[in-house]
């Protein structure tokens, strides 16, 4: 993978989010929009760029579309979502999107995981 695919994708603050959450587990839009607030429209969008760019693969999953990171991610992305994990600490916005994954984990695991 090119280094500058994956600058281009971690440039912008809804795709570092995105990929942030996916670093924890596989997400579907909707999942998505509970957690960061945002509209589908504007996830969708992002997660279509991250997807072009090899950075996310999604699979069907009963009526849902789940989204996750390559199942070999490569060398340089694992590199970069290193850091990601480590600045993002720090910073709120990332802090709540977490806690409002944990509001919601039973959801995402009874889909991801194909219990519905």
């Amino acid at each position: 993978m090119k280094l500058i695919k994956i600058y281009q994708c971690l440039c912008d603050e809804t795709r570092l989010r995105i990929l942030y959450l996916l670093t924890k587990t596989p997400l579907c839009v909707s999942h998505f929009q509970a957690i960061m607030c945002l509209p589908q429209v504007k996830i969708s969008k992002h997660l279509a760029y991250l997807k072009e760019r090899g950075m996310v693969e999604a699979k069907r999953q009963a009526n849902w579309k789940v989204y996750s990171l390559p199942k070999e991610v490569p060398a340089e992305l694992e590199a970069n979502l290193k850091c990601l994990h480590d600045c993002v600490i720090e910073m709120p916005i990332f802090r709540q999107d977490l806690q409002n994954l944990e509001a919601i984990f039973k959801e995402v695991q009874s889909i991801t995981l194909g219990k519905l």
